[in-house]
């Protein structure tokens, strides 16, 4: 490997981090209820905050014409206004920087000749796409909370959160075929198949926790392993005769089930993984990918039944989110050590 691949490598890596605080401080500005305080979307003017009273004042003025202003928040002062404007604000800002923590380097790398892979700058272009993509669909979201109800569609929060993590995971992936190009001998073809399996539950998962969030469905039945005093409660029932089919996805008790047991069967398949890579002849790096895999869905797990038991707190809230960027981490790079043929770009 030359010096040029370790430095694209480790500065998609550095993006890769980049996304992740991103994703991690969605989290809080949601948890936190900042997510509908600016209701403009100004790509470039918006770098800059309010810099005096006047401007707070006319910020605030905005802010009053919105739902969650009228239907929330209409006792709030601007001092009030201001603990819910500066998360939103720095969630953006952080939005902006990674566009140039991309942009600079890739264009003194493209000029400078070091650059020459034709597949690295595809996927290097279609990153950019994606980082321009997820910003349009950040506002798509925000807009849907910004019309009668104040609060956004859980919908578009999935669709935002599962973008957010397609990036992270396209960034990472290209990462680690610069830096590590060397395919790990792969004689089991169960485990590789069995991880496949494994990450198409996780993005159903996934998208089911940005459900959750969405419907507060959290905030229901704060005990584990039963649901109330049932494992499956009656008020479920209820689900199918008010929404038919969209029960699964907006009855906030079914969505709830279907979540906290979804977790149960990944933990089992993730621990049937790890079992079967103990029975074969697995290189080191493979065998710590499985283990690191384990350990994290393991946490995962936990940090899951105790922000439930504890009606979702902050604190908790964001490291569950952490958490599952993580575990998907975790599942990525343990695919990427049992992966049969190269996917992404040759090394230059």
């Amino acid at each position: 490997m030359n010096k040029a691949d370790k430095q694209i490598g480790y500065w998609l890596l550095i993006g890769a981090f980049l996304v992740v605080a991103m994703v991690v401080l969605g989290g809080y500005t949601r948890l936190s209820h900042s997510g509908l305080s600016m209701v403009t979307w100004k790509p470039v003017t918006g770098v800059v905050p309010p810099l005096n009273q006047v401007q707070w004042e006319e910020e605030f003025t905005k802010y009053k014409t919105s739902p969650e202003y009228q239907k929330r928040n209409y006792n709030f002062t601007v001092e009030e206004f201001k603990t819910i404007y500066w998360p939103e604000f720095s969630h953006r800002l952080l939005g902006r920087i990674i566009g140039m923590v991309f942009l600079i380097p890739f264009l003194y790398f493209l000029f400078s000749g070091k650059l020459k892979n034709k597949k690295l700058l595809l996927n290097l272009i279609v990153i950019f796409l994606l980082g321009g993509l997820q910003g349009f669909v950040g506002w798509y979201m925000v807009k849907s909370g910004l019309v009668d109800i104040p609060s956004v569609s859980h919908y578009r929060l999935a669709i935002h959160f599962i973008m957010a993590l397609t990036l992270f995971v396209y960034i990472l992936w290209t990462a680690l075929y610069v830096l590590y190009p060397k395919k790990e001998n792969t004689k089991s073809n169960t485990i590789r198949k069995s991880l496949n399996i494994l990450l198409g539950f996780v993005v159903i998962q996934l998208i089911y926790g940005a459900f959750v969030a969405g419907l507060k469905a959290g905030m229901f039945y704060p005990t584990f392993p039963k649901m109330g005093s049932e494992w499956l409660p009656k008020s479920i029932g209820m689900a199918f005769d008010t929404y038919g089919l969209k029960g699964f996805t907006e009855f906030p008790a079914l969505v709830q089930f279907i979540h906290r047991w979804m977790a149960a069967i990944i933990v089992a398949l993730v621990g049937w993984i790890f079992y079967k890579g103990k029975k074969s002849d697995l290189s080191v790096v493979q065998s710590q990918s499985l283990l690191a895999m384990l350990i994290v869905v393991l946490i995962q797990f936990l940090l899951g039944v105790f922000t439930l038991l504890y009606l979702v707190p902050i604190s908790l809230g964001v490291l569950h989110q952490l958490g599952s960027v993580a575990l998907l981490t975790t599942i990525i790079v343990a695919m990427y050590n049992f992966r049969k043929v190269a996917l992404v770009i040759e090394p230059s």
